[in-house]
């Protein structure tokens, strides 16, 4: 058994170096070495060709579904047809082939066998000569891909429609429509030994800080996994608090954020098959905000900002509150509001932790089964269902009316963040403090708090605090914290990112209404 794990080990390794190699100036050597990599797999098409009077042999080799047959027809073989019959040699047809006969914009010579078979594999057509020791690469994708549409995770009643998508060319064609300047860059990357995933980095030049961004790609090279399948996967590999239940790394479906984040000074991540782009650092406030707080007057945005940040508070505190006030300090509440809890409790036959545990409980379980359904039946059994157990809890004695109340508008607070990950870390949280306020009353969910905000103090995000610019508290960049001053008043950029260019704007750029001449 040992002896074959070694020769199968040993065979990978000869296969991957086999990769590796340099194209050899035989054909046959390089069509036996294409049917090793690629198998009996029926989607690959491996077509040789003898053009031109001195029959030079040419070889075609792509993958069927993932090439458009038109273009290859256009600019592949119609050059091949037309100019074949004046070459005199295998080498002078590479030249005039690679110099500008091949009706396409995106052709590269390649020299490995690696680095044919991603071109390859990423859409291209390959063409082999025989006699040369180099080959070609025509860029001629033809795969069926979405259409950029609204987000449906991060919807807006005012700003763009406008979406990312699982193409990685598409999103970075769709940042350099909204930011020109040549500054952009991008920096692309392959992760992945098996699935050779594409990833890009933007930043702009000047205005980012080098030492995050030198941090990240850092952080980059080190992975070293088979395959990336989703953004997700990245970000857990190069955040700084992977235990934490709060996010490090901001995720968005919109290419505005991005941009707008960008125009910070900040970095975006951007992976090959997901619409889901990350943005770093990121602090605790931005998970709070919308794309719409900017494109809303000042007021208003503020206002809904703040109402975020109270919902998500009372989302996290209000169900361990409830139990500590219900279960040690009922002399806290009115007289009339106990005394009508305490007959609503009468029949209940579960102290008042229990019976939170069992609705919270309920709760996320409706929850979790109205998002896995299909969408049109999801909803309708997320709320007949909610409707129908609470009724029937009720009646059972299972539950108090109060109680039902409490869970309902904890869920319903808990809807208002805009990020669905800072979301998730409220429910979760949530229940260690329901077991706190019911062991230890408010001095429990108390003191759980002041431990969520030591813990928030702690973390960082590649280097930036968490709660910048609350703590520590930043005086110019509170203007886009838990408020938002209006754009003539934002004349800097955020502080402690460490940007390189800190002034976005002129200052004086307050409107006014004309003076009167007299």
């Amino acid at each position: 058994m040992l002896e074959w794990v070694k020769a199968l080990l040993g065979n990978s390794r000869v296969r991957q170096t086999d990769r590796e190699t340099k194209l050899s100036s035989s054909l046959s050597v390089n069509r036996k070495r294409l049917s090793q990599a690629y198998g009996d797999s029926g989607d690959v098409i491996i077509r040789e060709l003898r053009v031109g009077p001195r029959k030079i042999r040419v070889l075609l080799v792509l993958i069927d579904g993932l090439v458009d047959n038109v273009l290859i027809a256009e600019t592949v073989m119609k050059p091949l047809a037309r100019r074949g019959k004046d070459w005199k040699s295998p080498r002078q047809a590479l030249q005039e082939l690679s110099g500008g006969l091949l009706l396409n914009v995106g052709v590269r010579v390649t020299r490995t066998m690696k680095d044919l078979l991603e071109d390859v594999s990423r859409g291209g057509c390959a063409i082999l000569i025989d006699g040369v020791d180099q080959g070609l690469s025509v860029v001629v994708p033809g795969w069926v891909q979405r259409n950029p549409g609204e987000p449906d995770t991060e919807p807006v009643v005012r700003g763009p429609k406008e979406g990312f998508v699982e193409c990685l060319r598409t999103n970075t064609s769709i940042i350099r429509r909204r930011i020109r300047d040549p500054r952009l860059r991008i920096e692309e990357y392959q992760i992945g030994r098996i699935s050779w995933t594409k990833v890009a980095v933007l930043y702009i030049e000047g205005v980012a800080s080098k030492e995050v961004l030198g941090e990240l790609r850092s952080r980059i090279n080190k992975i070293d996994v088979d395959g990336i399948g989703e953004s997700g996967q990245i970000e857990e590999l190069i955040e700084d608090a992977p235990f934490s239940p709060f996010p490090t790394i901001l995720r968005t479906e919109r290419p505005d954020r991005v941009s707008g984040g960008l125009l910070e000074g900040r970095i975006a991540i951007l992976t090959d098959g997901t619409p889901f782009a990350l943005i770093l650092p990121a602090t605790f406030t931005m998970f709070f905000t919308t794309s719409e707080d900017y494109y809303e007057r000042f007021l208003i945005g503020t206002v809904l900002r703040l109402l975020r940040f109270t919902s998500f508070f009372i989302s996290l505190v209000l169900p361990g509150s409830y139990v500590a006030l219900l279960t040690f300090h009922q002399e806290m509440l009115p007289t009339p509001l106990i005394l009508s809890i305490a007959a609503q409790r009468e029949g209940v036959p579960f102290p008042g932790v229990v019976e939170t545990f069992m609705m919270e409980l309920t709760f996320e379980l409706l929850r979790e089964a109205g998002t896995r359904l299909p969408r049109l039946v999801g909803s309708a059994i997320s709320i007949i269902g909610a409707l129908v157990l609470g009724d029937a809890a009720i009646r059972a004695g299972l539950v108090s009316p109060a109680m039902v109340v409490v869970v309902a508008f904890t869920g319903i607070a808990s809807f208002s963040a805009p990020i669905y990950s800072i979301a998730t870390g409220a429910r979760i949280l949530r229940f260690g403090l329901i077991i706190l306020g019911g062991t230890m009353g408010l001095f429990g969910v108390v003191a759980g708090l002041f431990g969520l905000l030591i813990h928030l103090c702690c973390l960082r995000s590649f280097g930036t605090p968490y709660l910048e610019p609350l703590a520590p508290v930043i005086w110019s960049d509170l203007k886009d914290a838990l408020v938002r001053f209006p754009w003539w008043a934002k004349r800097t950029r955020p502080s402690l990112i460490g940007v390189e260019d800190s002034i976005r704007q002129v200052s004086g750029l307050q409107p006014s209404p004309p003076r009167e001449e007299g």
